[in-house]
């Protein structure tokens, strides 16, 4: 039930574009791209507690994912549950896949 209702409000999240910023130092140097959009994507997750069922790899990314709608830029097959670490490093190598990225 805890996982369901996670993915429910990560979809909302997505759907809605809703993400927690941050505020940095005027002096401070912007990230690279996906290094911004990893944090991005993360702070999604925290702000929906979803980021522990994200990190047990139980959360079906094919719910967000539509190669021309997103707000996940891939198409999926039903039951996509990726690791965490496979999530991050297209957030680092291709932050145009993630709408909240762009």
């Amino acid at each position: 039930m805890k996982t369901k209702l996670a993915t429910a409000l990560l979809a909302l999240a997505m759907l809605t574009g809703m993400l927690v910023g941050t505020s940095a130092p005027a002096d401070a140097k912007p990230a690279p791209d996906g290094i911004a959009c990893l944090k991005a994507g993360q702070e999604t997750l925290r702000s929906l507690g979803a980021f522990s069922a994200a990190a047990r790899g139980e959360v079906d990314y094919s719910a967000f994912a539509s190669a021309e709608e997103g707000p996940i830029f891939l198409d999926l097959d039903a039951g996509s549950f990726l690791p965490i670490n496979q999530v991050f490093a297209l957030h680092k190598s291709n932050p145009e896949l993630f709408a909240w990225c762009g």
